[in-house]
Protein backbone atom coordinates (compact mmCIF):
# COMPACT_ATOMS: atom_id res chain seq x y z
CA UNK A 1 0.00 0.00 0.00
CA UNK A 2 1.39 3.51 -0.83
CA UNK A 3 1.04 6.13 1.93
CA UNK A 4 0.14 9.78 2.26
CA UNK A 5 2.40 10.41 5.39
CA UNK A 6 6.15 9.74 6.14
CA UNK A 7 5.83 6.99 8.81
CA UNK A 8 2.47 4.94 8.21
CA UNK A 9 3.38 2.81 10.61
CA UNK A 10 4.53 -0.23 8.27
CA UNK A 11 7.82 -0.92 9.56
CA UNK A 12 9.19 0.56 6.48
CA UNK A 13 12.79 2.14 7.78
CA UNK A 14 12.88 5.93 7.35
CA UNK A 15 16.39 6.49 7.53
CA UNK A 16 19.31 6.02 5.64
CA UNK A 17 21.38 3.87 8.89
CA UNK A 18 18.45 2.09 9.62
CA UNK A 19 17.64 1.46 6.07
CA UNK A 20 21.36 -0.09 4.77
CA UNK A 21 20.97 -1.88 8.00
CA UNK A 22 17.69 -3.70 7.08
CA UNK A 23 19.16 -4.36 3.52
CA UNK A 24 22.36 -5.67 4.32
CA UNK A 25 20.71 -8.01 6.67
CA UNK A 26 18.18 -9.69 3.92
CA UNK A 27 20.48 -9.25 1.15
CA UNK A 28 24.21 -9.01 2.02
CA UNK A 29 25.48 -11.20 -0.44
CA UNK A 30 23.29 -9.32 -3.42
CA UNK A 31 24.13 -7.13 -5.74
CA UNK A 32 23.84 -3.72 -5.05
CA UNK A 33 25.48 -1.56 -7.80
CA UNK A 34 26.82 -2.80 -10.81
CA UNK A 35 28.52 0.08 -13.16
CA UNK A 36 30.78 -1.17 -16.04
CA UNK A 37 33.20 -3.50 -13.67
CA UNK A 38 32.64 -1.94 -10.54
CA UNK A 39 30.24 -4.18 -8.36
CA UNK A 40 29.40 -3.58 -4.92
CA UNK A 41 27.55 -5.97 -2.43
CA UNK A 42 25.07 -4.70 -0.10
CA UNK A 43 27.83 -6.35 2.54
CA UNK A 44 30.45 -4.27 0.85
CA UNK A 45 28.40 -1.33 1.12
CA UNK A 46 27.67 -1.30 4.55
CA UNK A 47 32.10 -2.40 5.37
CA UNK A 48 33.26 0.32 2.98
CA UNK A 49 30.85 3.12 4.15
CA UNK A 50 31.12 2.30 7.73
CA UNK A 51 35.10 2.71 7.14
CA UNK A 52 34.43 6.18 5.48
CA UNK A 53 32.18 7.14 8.48
CA UNK A 54 34.27 6.75 10.90
CA UNK A 55 36.83 8.53 8.82
CA UNK A 56 34.47 11.53 8.21
CA UNK A 57 33.93 11.89 12.22
CA UNK A 58 37.30 11.72 13.12
CA UNK A 59 37.62 14.54 10.88
CA UNK A 60 35.01 16.47 13.15
CA UNK A 61 31.79 15.66 10.70
CA UNK A 62 28.99 14.77 11.94
CA UNK A 63 25.18 15.90 12.07
CA UNK A 64 24.00 18.89 9.54
CA UNK A 65 28.00 19.14 8.23
CA UNK A 66 27.81 19.54 4.21
CA UNK A 67 29.65 16.65 2.47
CA UNK A 68 30.39 17.23 -1.16
CA UNK A 69 30.75 14.04 -3.64
CA UNK A 70 31.94 14.64 -7.08
CA UNK A 71 32.05 10.69 -8.32
CA UNK A 72 30.39 9.70 -11.38
CA UNK A 73 28.51 7.13 -11.32
CA UNK A 74 29.88 4.08 -9.21
CA UNK A 75 30.75 2.26 -6.22
CA UNK A 76 32.90 5.37 -4.52
CA UNK A 77 30.17 7.34 -4.87
CA UNK A 78 27.85 4.82 -3.34
CA UNK A 79 29.72 4.38 -0.47
CA UNK A 80 30.41 8.44 0.23
CA UNK A 81 26.87 8.90 0.05
CA UNK A 82 26.20 6.08 2.15
CA UNK A 83 28.44 7.17 4.83
CA UNK A 84 27.54 11.11 5.20
CA UNK A 85 23.92 9.72 5.52
CA UNK A 86 24.96 6.90 8.09
CA UNK A 87 26.39 10.10 10.48
CA UNK A 88 23.45 12.48 9.59
CA UNK A 89 25.78 14.97 7.91
CA UNK A 90 24.06 16.36 4.50
CA UNK A 91 24.76 14.84 1.72
CA UNK A 92 25.88 17.30 -1.54
CA UNK A 93 26.53 15.31 -5.01
CA UNK A 94 27.94 17.73 -7.37
CA UNK A 95 28.27 17.33 -11.00
CA UNK A 96 30.84 15.74 -12.82
CA UNK A 97 30.69 18.07 -15.52
CA UNK A 98 31.09 21.06 -13.23
CA UNK A 99 33.81 24.16 -14.87
CA UNK A 100 35.99 25.30 -11.98
CA UNK A 101 34.01 28.30 -11.71
CA UNK A 102 30.66 26.38 -11.66
CA UNK A 103 32.76 24.59 -9.41
CA UNK A 104 33.27 27.18 -7.03
CA UNK A 105 29.75 28.63 -6.98
CA UNK A 106 28.73 24.70 -5.95
CA UNK A 107 30.80 24.53 -3.20
CA UNK A 108 30.33 27.71 -1.91
CA UNK A 109 26.44 28.00 -2.29
CA UNK A 110 26.45 24.66 -0.41
CA UNK A 111 28.36 25.59 2.45
CA UNK A 112 30.44 22.45 1.61
CA UNK A 113 32.96 21.25 4.61
CA UNK A 114 34.67 17.97 2.95
CA UNK A 115 34.55 17.13 -0.10
CA UNK A 116 35.10 13.27 -1.31
CA UNK A 117 36.79 13.24 -4.94
CA UNK A 118 37.53 11.54 -7.61
CA UNK A 119 41.23 12.64 -9.15
CA UNK A 120 39.90 12.74 -12.71
CA UNK A 121 36.80 11.48 -15.02
CA UNK A 122 36.93 11.47 -18.21
CA UNK A 123 38.50 14.97 -19.46
CA UNK A 124 37.82 16.63 -16.41
CA UNK A 125 41.12 16.98 -13.91
CA UNK A 126 39.21 17.77 -10.54
CA UNK A 127 42.85 18.88 -8.38
CA UNK A 128 43.52 20.92 -11.25
CA UNK A 129 40.03 22.60 -11.46
CA UNK A 130 39.64 22.65 -7.69
CA UNK A 131 43.17 24.47 -7.21
CA UNK A 132 41.51 26.69 -9.89
CA UNK A 133 38.37 27.61 -7.95
CA UNK A 134 40.48 27.91 -4.72
CA UNK A 135 43.47 29.99 -5.04
CA UNK A 136 44.99 28.96 -1.99
CA UNK A 137 44.39 25.73 -2.04
CA UNK A 138 47.92 23.70 -1.79
CA UNK A 139 47.34 20.19 -2.29
CA UNK A 140 51.18 19.80 -1.70
CA UNK A 141 50.85 20.73 2.11
CA UNK A 142 48.85 18.83 4.61
CA UNK A 143 44.79 19.65 5.48
CA UNK A 144 43.08 21.05 6.78
CA UNK A 145 42.58 24.30 4.77
CA UNK A 146 41.34 27.84 5.97
CA UNK A 147 40.68 29.93 2.79
CA UNK A 148 39.12 33.28 2.36
CA UNK A 149 37.81 32.60 -0.82
CA UNK A 150 35.92 29.51 0.18
CA UNK A 151 35.93 29.76 4.17
CA UNK A 152 33.78 26.60 4.61
CA UNK A 153 35.78 23.80 3.26
CA UNK A 154 38.44 21.97 5.58
CA UNK A 155 38.91 19.02 3.45
CA UNK A 156 39.45 17.36 -0.07
CA UNK A 157 39.24 13.11 0.12
CA UNK A 158 41.07 12.63 -3.22
CA UNK A 159 40.01 8.28 -4.06
CA UNK A 160 43.41 8.44 -5.92
CA UNK A 161 45.10 11.32 -5.15
CA UNK A 162 48.27 11.05 -7.74
CA UNK A 163 51.52 12.88 -7.83
CA UNK A 164 52.14 15.85 -5.79
CA UNK A 165 49.07 15.64 -3.46
CA UNK A 166 50.15 15.25 -0.15
CA UNK A 167 48.46 11.62 1.51
CA UNK A 168 46.55 13.78 3.88
CA UNK A 169 44.25 14.95 1.33
CA UNK A 170 43.48 11.26 0.23
CA UNK A 171 40.14 8.84 1.37
CA UNK A 172 42.71 6.33 2.70
CA UNK A 173 44.23 8.95 4.87
CA UNK A 174 40.50 9.91 5.90
CA UNK A 175 39.87 6.26 6.65
CA UNK A 176 43.11 5.60 8.95
CA UNK A 177 42.11 8.29 11.00
CA UNK A 178 38.73 6.63 11.60
CA UNK A 179 40.31 3.71 12.99
CA UNK A 180 40.74 6.01 16.20
CA UNK A 181 37.02 5.27 16.77
CA UNK A 182 35.11 2.67 17.62
CA UNK A 183 33.00 0.62 15.59
CA UNK A 184 30.22 1.72 18.79
CA UNK A 185 30.61 4.95 18.63
CA UNK A 186 29.07 4.90 14.99
CA UNK A 187 26.55 2.77 15.95
CA UNK A 188 25.64 5.47 18.58
CA UNK A 189 25.80 8.50 16.23
CA UNK A 190 23.81 6.03 13.65
CA UNK A 191 21.15 5.71 16.02
CA UNK A 192 20.74 9.44 16.62
CA UNK A 193 19.39 10.13 12.97
CA UNK A 194 15.73 10.78 12.87
CA UNK A 195 13.88 10.84 9.69
CA UNK A 196 12.98 14.42 9.92
CA UNK A 197 16.89 14.70 9.66
CA UNK A 198 18.41 16.40 6.63
CA UNK A 199 19.75 13.82 4.03
CA UNK A 200 20.60 15.70 1.18
CA UNK A 201 21.03 18.81 -0.51
CA UNK A 202 20.77 18.45 -4.37
CA UNK A 203 21.46 21.04 -7.02
CA UNK A 204 18.98 21.89 -9.74
CA UNK A 205 20.23 21.73 -12.92
CA UNK A 206 20.96 25.22 -13.58
CA UNK A 207 19.01 26.02 -16.61
CA UNK A 208 17.56 29.79 -15.47
CA UNK A 209 20.00 30.94 -13.45
CA UNK A 210 22.57 29.61 -10.67
CA UNK A 211 21.35 25.97 -9.65
CA UNK A 212 19.56 26.17 -6.54
CA UNK A 213 20.17 24.10 -3.44
CA UNK A 214 16.95 21.63 -2.42
CA UNK A 215 17.25 19.95 0.31
CA UNK A 216 15.08 16.21 1.26
CA UNK A 217 15.35 14.97 4.44
CA UNK A 218 15.73 10.95 5.27
CA UNK A 219 12.04 9.93 5.85
CA UNK A 220 10.27 11.86 3.09
CA UNK A 221 12.66 11.01 0.76
CA UNK A 222 12.69 6.99 1.32
CA UNK A 223 8.37 7.24 1.60
CA UNK A 224 8.34 8.94 -1.32
CA UNK A 225 10.62 6.33 -2.85
CA UNK A 226 8.42 3.59 -1.67
CA UNK A 227 5.65 4.90 -3.01
CA UNK A 228 6.89 5.30 -6.58
CA UNK A 229 8.26 1.71 -6.48
CA UNK A 230 5.33 0.17 -5.58
CA UNK A 231 3.92 2.07 -8.41
CA UNK A 232 6.22 0.89 -10.98
CA UNK A 233 6.36 -2.80 -8.90
CA UNK A 234 10.12 -2.36 -8.66
CA UNK A 235 10.47 -5.01 -5.92
CA UNK A 236 13.58 -7.27 -5.18
CA UNK A 237 13.88 -9.48 -8.02
CA UNK A 238 14.12 -6.58 -10.59
CA UNK A 239 17.21 -5.28 -12.28
CA UNK A 240 16.77 -2.00 -13.33
CA UNK A 241 19.46 -0.47 -16.11
CA UNK A 242 19.68 3.57 -15.98
CA UNK A 243 22.33 5.90 -16.97
CA UNK A 244 21.24 9.05 -14.85
CA UNK A 245 23.72 10.35 -12.70
CA UNK A 246 23.81 10.32 -9.73
CA UNK A 247 24.65 13.50 -8.77
CA UNK A 248 20.65 14.69 -10.05
CA UNK A 249 17.74 13.80 -8.43
CA UNK A 250 16.74 10.93 -10.52
CA UNK A 251 20.09 9.51 -10.45
CA UNK A 252 20.43 9.60 -6.72
CA UNK A 253 16.34 9.31 -6.02
CA UNK A 254 14.56 7.17 -8.46
CA UNK A 255 17.64 4.80 -9.08
CA UNK A 256 19.74 4.69 -6.21
CA UNK A 257 17.85 5.30 -3.58
CA UNK A 258 14.85 3.32 -5.71
CA UNK A 259 16.97 1.07 -5.29
CA UNK A 260 18.15 0.59 -1.99
CA UNK A 261 14.13 0.86 -0.28
CA UNK A 262 13.88 -2.20 -3.00
CA UNK A 263 17.06 -4.07 -2.34
CA UNK A 264 17.18 -4.98 -5.82
CA UNK A 265 20.41 -4.44 -8.11
CA UNK A 266 21.12 -1.44 -10.11
CA UNK A 267 22.99 -1.36 -12.96
CA UNK A 268 24.76 1.71 -15.06
CA UNK A 269 27.66 2.39 -17.22
CA UNK A 270 29.71 5.41 -17.79
CA UNK A 271 31.61 4.57 -21.29
CA UNK A 272 31.35 6.67 -23.93
CA UNK A 273 31.26 3.56 -26.53
CA UNK A 274 27.92 2.18 -27.42
CA UNK A 275 29.47 -1.68 -27.74
CA UNK A 276 30.65 -1.28 -24.05
CA UNK A 277 26.76 0.11 -22.66
CA UNK A 278 25.52 -3.05 -25.30
CA UNK A 279 27.95 -5.67 -23.39
CA UNK A 280 26.86 -4.18 -19.92
CA UNK A 281 22.94 -5.09 -20.66
CA UNK A 282 23.38 -8.26 -22.12
CA UNK A 283 25.76 -9.22 -18.86
CA UNK A 284 23.50 -7.85 -16.35
CA UNK A 285 20.42 -8.63 -18.50
CA UNK A 286 17.88 -5.94 -16.88
CA UNK A 287 14.44 -6.31 -16.41
CA UNK A 288 13.68 -2.58 -16.28
CA UNK A 289 15.04 0.72 -17.75
CA UNK A 290 14.84 4.05 -16.98
CA UNK A 291 16.11 7.74 -17.55
CA UNK A 292 16.02 9.99 -20.71
CA UNK A 293 16.09 8.33 -23.85
CA UNK A 294 18.50 10.46 -25.57
CA UNK A 295 21.26 8.80 -23.19
CA UNK A 296 20.66 5.68 -25.29
CA UNK A 297 19.50 6.63 -28.67
CA UNK A 298 23.14 6.08 -30.34
CA UNK A 299 23.03 2.57 -29.38
CA UNK A 300 20.86 0.94 -32.11
CA UNK A 301 22.78 3.04 -34.35
CA UNK A 302 26.10 0.51 -33.32
CA UNK A 303 26.91 -2.17 -35.95
CA UNK A 304 26.33 -4.78 -33.15
CA UNK A 305 22.88 -4.03 -31.93
CA UNK A 306 21.08 -5.92 -34.24
CA UNK A 307 23.13 -9.39 -33.13
CA UNK A 308 22.75 -8.37 -28.98
CA UNK A 309 20.13 -9.97 -26.48
CA UNK A 310 18.23 -7.75 -24.80
CA UNK A 311 15.19 -9.82 -24.41
CA UNK A 312 15.29 -9.66 -20.17
CA UNK A 313 14.03 -6.12 -20.82
CA UNK A 314 10.27 -6.23 -20.14
CA UNK A 315 9.58 -2.93 -19.56
CA UNK A 316 10.73 1.14 -18.79
CA UNK A 317 10.53 4.20 -20.56
CA UNK A 318 14.01 3.99 -22.88
CA UNK A 319 12.16 3.12 -26.05
CA UNK A 320 15.14 2.78 -27.96
CA UNK A 321 16.18 -0.17 -26.78
CA UNK A 322 13.09 -1.70 -25.86
CA UNK A 323 12.82 -5.16 -27.40
CA UNK A 324 9.98 -5.15 -30.28
CA UNK A 325 7.38 -7.04 -28.39
CA UNK A 326 7.06 -4.33 -25.59
CA UNK A 327 7.74 -1.24 -27.71
CA UNK A 328 5.07 1.22 -27.70
CA UNK A 329 3.62 1.85 -30.66
CA UNK A 330 4.15 5.59 -30.09
CA UNK A 331 6.40 7.13 -27.37
CA UNK A 332 3.36 9.81 -26.55
CA UNK A 333 0.88 7.02 -26.52
CA UNK A 334 2.22 5.54 -22.92
CA UNK A 335 2.19 7.59 -19.61
CA UNK A 336 5.26 9.84 -19.22
CA UNK A 337 6.45 10.78 -16.15
CA UNK A 338 7.03 14.51 -14.48
CA UNK A 339 9.92 15.09 -11.97
CA UNK A 340 11.96 17.49 -10.37
CA UNK A 341 15.06 18.35 -7.95
CA UNK A 342 11.83 19.67 -5.12
CA UNK A 343 9.72 16.65 -5.71
CA UNK A 344 12.68 13.99 -5.44
CA UNK A 345 12.11 13.22 -8.97
CA UNK A 346 8.59 12.06 -9.90
CA UNK A 347 5.83 13.88 -8.90
CA UNK A 348 2.96 13.00 -11.85
CA UNK A 349 3.23 9.43 -12.56
CA UNK A 350 0.89 6.07 -13.84
CA UNK A 351 1.35 2.74 -13.14
CA UNK A 352 -0.23 1.50 -16.18
CA UNK A 353 2.66 0.66 -18.93
CA UNK A 354 0.64 0.20 -21.55
CA UNK A 355 -0.68 1.91 -24.55
CA UNK A 356 -3.27 4.27 -24.39
CA UNK A 357 -5.77 6.10 -26.44
CA UNK A 358 -5.52 8.41 -29.11
CA UNK A 359 -7.45 10.66 -27.04
CA UNK A 360 -5.03 10.38 -24.23
CA UNK A 361 -1.72 11.03 -26.13
CA UNK A 362 0.51 13.13 -24.23
CA UNK A 363 -0.06 12.17 -20.52
CA UNK A 364 1.72 12.59 -17.69
CA UNK A 365 -0.52 10.69 -15.53
CA UNK A 366 -1.62 12.10 -11.92
CA UNK A 367 -0.42 13.07 -8.93
CA UNK A 368 2.12 10.79 -7.03
CA UNK A 369 0.67 9.42 -3.85
CA UNK A 370 0.99 12.34 -1.01
CA UNK A 371 1.05 14.76 -3.47
CA UNK A 372 -1.36 17.44 -3.41
CA UNK A 373 -1.79 19.80 -7.20
CA UNK A 374 -3.12 22.64 -8.04
CA UNK A 375 -3.47 24.72 -11.40
CA UNK A 376 -3.08 28.14 -11.35
CA UNK A 377 -3.30 30.30 -14.40
CA UNK A 378 -1.91 27.56 -15.94
CA UNK A 379 0.81 26.50 -13.52
CA UNK A 380 0.99 23.79 -11.83
CA UNK A 381 1.08 23.98 -7.77
CA UNK A 382 2.05 21.38 -5.29
CA UNK A 383 2.56 20.62 -2.05
CA UNK A 384 2.30 17.75 0.74
CA UNK A 385 4.95 15.94 3.12
CA UNK A 386 7.16 14.27 0.41
CA UNK A 387 7.61 17.94 -1.15
CA UNK A 388 11.33 19.35 -0.61
CA UNK A 389 11.97 20.90 2.90
CA UNK A 390 13.32 24.02 1.22
CA UNK A 391 15.91 26.15 -0.68
CA UNK A 392 19.34 26.31 1.02
CA UNK A 393 19.92 29.50 1.95
CA UNK A 394 16.22 30.86 1.68
CA UNK A 395 13.62 31.92 3.90
CA UNK A 396 10.25 29.10 3.67
CA UNK A 397 8.50 32.27 2.55
CA UNK A 398 10.63 32.65 -0.36
CA UNK A 399 9.81 29.14 -1.41
CA UNK A 400 6.02 28.15 -0.92
CA UNK A 401 2.83 30.29 -0.04
CA UNK A 402 1.16 30.97 3.28
CA UNK A 403 -0.76 27.48 2.36
CA UNK A 404 1.72 25.25 1.75
CA UNK A 405 1.74 25.13 -2.02
CA UNK A 406 4.93 25.42 -4.24
CA UNK A 407 4.78 26.69 -7.76
CA UNK A 408 6.97 24.99 -10.10
CA UNK A 409 7.09 27.17 -12.93
CA UNK A 410 5.72 24.24 -15.18
CA UNK A 411 2.69 24.84 -17.54
CA UNK A 412 0.11 21.67 -17.27
CA UNK A 413 -3.72 21.01 -18.73
CA UNK A 414 -6.01 18.26 -16.97
CA UNK A 415 -8.14 16.24 -18.54
CA UNK A 416 -11.40 15.05 -17.62
CA UNK A 417 -10.34 12.01 -16.03
CA UNK A 418 -7.78 13.74 -14.21
CA UNK A 419 -4.57 13.21 -16.42
CA UNK A 420 -2.21 15.72 -16.43
CA UNK A 421 -0.61 17.09 -20.05
CA UNK A 422 2.36 19.02 -19.77
CA UNK A 423 2.73 22.26 -21.74
CA UNK A 424 6.27 23.83 -21.45
CA UNK A 425 7.67 26.24 -18.85
CA UNK A 426 6.56 29.02 -17.67
CA UNK A 427 9.55 31.18 -20.02
CA UNK A 428 9.91 29.09 -22.39
CA UNK A 429 6.46 29.83 -23.82
CA UNK A 430 6.99 31.47 -27.53
CA UNK A 431 4.97 34.99 -28.11
CA UNK A 432 4.76 35.21 -31.84
CA UNK A 433 2.11 37.76 -33.64
CA UNK A 434 0.41 37.82 -30.44
CA UNK A 435 -0.18 33.82 -30.14
CA UNK A 436 1.16 31.42 -27.82
CA UNK A 437 3.28 28.24 -29.02
CA UNK A 438 4.24 25.26 -26.67
CA UNK A 439 7.53 24.15 -27.70
CA UNK A 440 7.05 21.09 -26.42
CA UNK A 441 4.04 20.99 -29.12
CA UNK A 442 6.14 21.69 -31.97
CA UNK A 443 9.15 19.06 -30.77
CA UNK A 444 6.64 16.45 -30.80
CA UNK A 445 4.86 16.78 -33.68
CA UNK A 446 8.60 16.93 -35.30
CA UNK A 447 9.32 13.72 -33.44
CA UNK A 448 5.91 12.40 -35.05
CA UNK A 449 7.29 13.48 -38.25
CA UNK A 450 10.68 12.66 -38.75
CA UNK A 451 11.82 10.28 -35.76
CA UNK A 452 14.15 13.32 -34.97
CA UNK A 453 14.78 15.39 -31.36
CA UNK A 454 14.18 19.03 -32.23
CA UNK A 455 14.68 22.04 -29.71
CA UNK A 456 11.92 24.16 -30.64
CA UNK A 457 12.87 28.33 -29.33
CA UNK A 458 11.67 31.49 -29.94
CA UNK A 459 13.99 33.92 -31.72
CA UNK A 460 13.26 37.50 -31.85
CA UNK A 461 11.80 39.16 -34.98
CA UNK A 462 11.03 42.84 -34.78
CA UNK A 463 7.50 42.22 -36.44
CA UNK A 464 6.12 39.56 -34.83
CA UNK A 465 7.94 39.62 -31.53
CA UNK A 466 9.29 35.49 -32.16
CA UNK A 467 9.86 33.63 -34.61
CA UNK A 468 8.92 29.62 -34.07
CA UNK A 469 12.43 28.25 -34.64
CA UNK A 470 13.41 24.64 -34.49
CA UNK A 471 16.98 22.90 -34.20
CA UNK A 472 16.96 19.31 -35.05
CA UNK A 473 19.29 16.54 -34.21
CA UNK A 474 20.37 15.04 -37.40
CA UNK A 475 22.63 11.79 -37.51
CA UNK A 476 25.23 11.63 -40.09
CA UNK A 477 24.12 10.31 -43.74
CA UNK A 478 20.48 11.09 -42.70
CA UNK A 479 19.07 13.92 -45.03
CA UNK A 480 16.07 16.43 -44.13
CA UNK A 481 13.63 18.03 -46.55
CA UNK A 482 12.85 20.76 -44.17
CA UNK A 483 10.33 22.69 -47.32
CA UNK A 484 8.64 18.94 -46.86
CA UNK A 485 8.93 18.96 -43.60
CA UNK A 486 7.36 22.34 -43.23
CA UNK A 487 3.91 21.11 -45.46
CA UNK A 488 3.91 18.30 -43.45
CA UNK A 489 3.59 20.22 -40.56
CA UNK A 490 1.19 22.91 -41.35
CA UNK A 491 -1.10 19.80 -41.99
CA UNK A 492 -1.37 18.76 -38.14
CA UNK A 493 -0.69 22.50 -36.39
CA UNK A 494 -1.60 25.77 -36.79
CA UNK A 495 0.04 27.74 -38.91
CA UNK A 496 1.66 30.26 -36.44
CA UNK A 497 3.15 27.21 -34.49
CA UNK A 498 4.94 26.16 -37.59
CA UNK A 499 8.54 27.52 -37.56
CA UNK A 500 9.84 29.48 -39.80
CA UNK A 501 13.37 28.85 -39.68
CA UNK A 502 14.99 25.26 -39.38
CA UNK A 503 18.64 24.41 -38.38
CA UNK A 504 20.07 21.00 -38.73
CA UNK A 505 23.01 20.15 -36.46
CA UNK A 506 24.82 17.09 -35.92
CA UNK A 507 24.39 16.08 -32.07
CA UNK A 508 28.00 17.48 -30.84
CA UNK A 509 27.40 20.66 -32.49
CA UNK A 510 23.82 21.18 -30.22
CA UNK A 511 24.94 23.84 -27.41
CA UNK A 512 24.14 22.61 -24.16
CA UNK A 513 25.39 23.38 -20.48
CA UNK A 514 27.23 21.83 -17.97
CA UNK A 515 24.37 20.29 -16.52
CA UNK A 516 23.15 18.48 -19.44
CA UNK A 517 20.15 21.03 -20.53
CA UNK A 518 19.85 22.91 -23.75
CA UNK A 519 21.75 26.10 -23.70
CA UNK A 520 19.26 29.09 -25.41
CA UNK A 521 21.14 31.77 -25.79
CA UNK A 522 23.79 29.98 -27.38
CA UNK A 523 21.38 28.28 -29.98
CA UNK A 524 19.75 31.97 -30.33
CA UNK A 525 23.48 33.00 -31.37
CA UNK A 526 23.64 29.90 -33.73
CA UNK A 527 19.97 30.89 -35.88
CA UNK A 528 21.45 34.63 -35.46
CA UNK A 529 24.64 33.68 -37.14
CA UNK A 530 22.58 31.95 -39.82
Amino acid sequence: MTATSVDAGDGLPLTIPALLRARTESRSASVLLSCDDDQLTYADAERRSAALARGLLAAGAGKETRVGILHPNGSDFVVAWLAAARIGAVAVPLSTFSTPAELRVLLVSADVALLVSASSYRSHDYAAALRSAVPELDFAIPPPLFAESLPVLRRVAFADPGENVHPGWSVRSLEECGRSIEPAVLETVEAEVRPGDRLTLVHTSGSTGDPKGVIHTHGALIRHLDNLNQLRRYTTSEVLFSNSPFFWIGGLAYSLLGTLVAGARLVCSNSPRAADVLDVLERERPTLVNGFAQSVAHLPHDPSFARRDLSSIRRGNLFPILPESVRPKSPDLRHAMLGMTETGSVCLVSDDESDQPEHRRGSFGRPAPGFEAAIVEGELQLRGPFLMEGYAGRERHEVFDGDGWYRTGDLVAVDTDGFFYFQGRRGDMIKTSGANVSPREVEAAIHDLTGLTAHVIGIADAARGQLVAAALRVPAGRVVDTDALREKLAARLSSYKVPRRFLLLPDDAVPMLSSGKLDRPALEALFDAG
